[in-house]
Formats: C-alpha cells, sequence, structure tokens
C-alpha cells in the first residue's frame, strides 16, 4: 500500500483550533475522499508534541494501492477542488506550510 502524506507544518492562529478542525472535516474531508482510488483517509490532529519538535497541527495521511493510483488521483479533476477547499480553510486559520511525503506502508496489526 502507497500513503501520501501532507504535514501542515505551522500553526492555528490563536483561539481557532476548533473552528479549524471543524472546517476541516465540513469543508475539507470530503474533497479528500473523493479522490479516485483511495482506499483510506485519516486526517489527524495533533494534541501534544515532544519539546522542540516542529509545529505540526495537522497531517493528512491518503493510502492508495500503488504508485499509479496516486498519480491518477494526482491528475485528477478533484485535486483542483481539494486544493481550493483547503487554501481557503488554511486563509482563515493558518500561519505556515504543507509538504507531501509519498510511502510504502508495511501495516502490523497486534489485534490480530
Amino acid at each position: 500500500m502507497i500513503t501520501r502524506f501532507a504535514l501542515f507544518e505551522g500553526r492555528i492562529r490563536d483561539g481557532q483550533q476548533e473552528a479549524f478542525r471543524a472546517a476541516i472535516l465540513s469543508q475539507v474531508l470530503p474533497e479528500w475522499q473523493a479522490f479516485p482510488g483511495a482506499l483510506a483517509v485519516r486526517v489527524n490532529f495533533a494534541e501534544v508534541r515532544d519539546e522542540g519538535a516542529p509545529e505540526i497541527p495537522m497531517i493528512l495521511a491518503i493510502s492508495y494501492p500503488d504508485l499509479a493510483s496516486v498519480e491518477t488521483a494526482l491528475a485528477s479533476p478533484v485535486r483542483a477542488r481539494a486544493k481550493a477547499a483547503t487554501e481557503a480553510v488554511l486563509a482563515q486559520f493558518f500561519d505556515g506550510r504543507i509538504h507531501h511525503h509519498v510511502t510504502t506502508a508495511h501495516d502490523h496489526d497486534l489485534t490480530a
């Protein structure tokens, strides 16, 4: 499985954390879920971090079956819609940058 991560490095403006989270889930998540070929979408909001660690208030992870599916999703019209929705929310609440990382996942379920 391939997972494409988006790390939102920066800060949520003071007093806006709950509004940011609500806007992401209501306005942007549906667009991320619409990516063709996506198997899973995980929105992770930060709660705590190590002292000295960079501030990353959110990490998005979208999993796909293979790299070709990632490329298809990124070339689809959904990407433009998702980017516009993301940028609209970030303009209201977030100061920072986003960087993406594509990884090969090796899950090891400890509950099985």
